[in-house]
């Protein structure tokens, strides 16, 4: 029985280690991609190995110089959109699913179902309303443009308000008890506990909108304010084709996120893990 376990657990980690590789191929493609030559790879496509001779390491420095420095432009912008963004919907939505999880009010749960429903709608179908808004009150070409309307994220209403369905209540009741206000029981003893969903959704929330691009498309007309994803794809058009820029820009595109995720992962975890748990 021990044999059989252990060559159970072998198969298990093969299997999870091929499954690991497959999926960080692309990644590791992506890399030796960013360290070809631009114009040999529109002559013969990107190749699989590289040769330590045969790399261009001078790719990364030119993209920090390219077009006088427009894709560190790009880079602080998405940043800046993402850290905005990110702040705003978990400060909008943590408060909104709080209120969904831990108040018992006439029209709760109707609430909460026109959230689910407008987390079932898809962006597509919302764009053109979503625009008639932004150009009414003139938010066309801003960064308000592309961060109010989804300002209040429904995935994260959801998240909080399942993760604050979990918490006893006996934490708020006796905070009632001993005169501290709403607001102080929602600051001092509530966020506290809510520290993994925090962390569960600050990555969620930064990924989505770092990854944007329909919308960001939309909305911004200045290649100065453009985010890394439509800088990027605007590398390529008709007259020119900038593959060496282009790849070596989508994996700088990879660390912010990258680098988000580690350091905050142990509360990604905890997050995911007891958000669906009660009790």
């Amino acid at each position: 029985m021990k044999a059989r376990r252990r060559m159970m657990s072998v198969l298990v980690f093969i299997l999870f280690m091929l499954v690991s590789l497959i999926m960080l191929f692309p990644v590791y493609y992506l890399v030796i991609g960013s360290l070809q030559d631009g114009q040999e790879i529109f002559r013969a496509g990107m190749k699989f190995f590289l040769n330590p001779g045969d790399m261009k390491w001078s790719n990364y420095p030119n993209l920090f110089t390219y077009n006088n420095g427009i894709y560190t432009r790009w880079f602080t912008n998405s940043v800046l959109y993402a850290v905005a963004f990110t702040v705003c919907a978990l400060s909008l939505s943590s408060f909104v699913g709080y209120g969904l999880g831990a108040y018992n009010f006439k029209g709760r749960n109707m609430i909460f179902v026109l959230v689910l429903a407008v987390m079932m709608i898809p962006l597509e179908i919302l764009m053109l309303p979503l625009y008639k808004l932004i150009v009414k009150i003139k938010l066309i070409n801003t960064v308000g443009g592309i961060i109010f309307p989804f300002m209040v994220a429904p995935v994260a209403i959801f998240f909080f308000r399942q993760f604050v369905s979990g918490i006893s209540q006996e934490f708020m009741e006796s905070a009632r008890i001993d005169g501290c206000t709403e607001f102080g029981i929602f600051f001092r003893i509530v966020v506290p506990l809510m520290k993994p969903a925090f962390g569960a959704m600050t990555i969620l929330l930064a990924m989505q909108n770092w990854n944007g691009f329909v919308w960001p498309l939309i909305v911004l007309r200045d290649s100065g304010k453009f985010t890394l994803t439509i800088g990027i794809a605007s590398l390529i058009n008709p007259y020119s084709a900038n593959y060496d820029v282009m790849i070596a820009g989508s994996v700088v595109a990879i660390l912010p996120i990258l680098i988000l995720f580690l350091f905050n992962q142990r509360f990604f975890i905890a997050g995911l893990t007891s958000g669906g748990v009660k009790g």
